[in-house]
């Protein structure tokens, strides 16, 4: 076109070599190049550090869900047997590992008596609060409201389950356990609860000795996880320390078991 217009007399031919700044283009494209290409790098190293580091923390407080409820029925008569007549378990209280993913992680429930799982956890729990209500229908002081309070005051029982296991790692420097293990190995106390008030519903006398036996076993439960499982994760160790709050453990178990365990509609007996 520029060719036509310039055979053209009176009009104007545009230059048709004119010079670009060889630096300016360098350096335009260059910088905006390596600007992009250093931003996206730094971007994706801060969202890649950041991803790594939330997925490592909820693994190691939380851990996965699924982990604890893959269990079958021969896991639960078993764990059953462990929970309530532990110092009738003749193997040994450690975890069963395994590598994945070139390191070491433990084996599900299904495959070790020792892992803790939530499905007998929850299970006991919805069946200490429709026995509680049981109770209470016989004693003729049924109603919504009692089932309702029954649910949170086992919710509480629980919650201060898990601060005290809690508490008692921290007190000895460790606080990496996953929050579910604790909450599964709290959770368990629901398990003899119920065998003591169904104990009770068929006989109510029986509520004075049941209790002690729930209470004993649970306490010996725990001293050997903790024991054996979790303080493991305790970098120091001091021999008289642990054995007193071991001690402390077994005998919180007490109080808290028959609070829980005196079916009532006041927080306290």
């Amino acid at each position: 076109m520029y060719d036509n217009l310039g055979a053209q007399s009176g009009v104007p031919r545009p230059p048709g070599n004119t010079q670009a700044n060889p630096f300016g283009n360098a350096f335009a494209g260059g910088s905006s190049g390596f600007i992009r290409s250093g931003l996206g790098a730094y971007g994706e190293k801060i969202l890649g550090s950041s991803s790594e580091y939330v997925q490592s923390n909820i693994s190691r407080y939380f851990s996965d869900p699924q982990y604890y409820f893959q269990v079958n029925d021969q896991y639960v008569r078993n764990k059953l047997k462990v929970v309530l007549f532990p110092f009738l378990h003749r193997g040994h209280w450690t975890r069963i590992t395994e590598p994945v993913g070139g390191r070491l992680s433990y084996k599900p429930p299904i495959f070790d008596i020792n892992a803790p799982d939530l499905y007998i956890p929850f299970m006991a729990f919805g069946t200490y609060v429709v026995l509680a209500g049981l109770s209470l229908g016989l004693q003729g002081r049924f109603t919504p409201e009692a089932l309702n309070w029954l649910f949170i005051k086992g919710l509480v029982g629980w919650f201060l389950e898990v601060s005290l296991l809690k508490m008692t790692l921290f007190s000895l420097g460790s606080g990496e356990a996953p929050l579910l293990d604790i909450v599964s190995y709290a959770g368990y106390a629901f398990a003899g609860l119920s065998i003591a008030l169904l104990g009770t519903i068929i006989w109510s006398h029986s509520y004075y000795f049941l209790m002690p036996w729930t209470s004993l076993c649970m306490g010996i439960f725990l001293v050997k996880t903790m024991k054996r499982v979790l303080f493991a994760e305790v970098r120091t160790y001091d021999s008289s320390r642990h054995h007193y709050l071991l001690l402390f453990i077994a005998l919180a178990q007490f109080p808290l078991l028959f609070w829980l365990g005196k079916i009532s509609l006041n927080w306290f007996f």
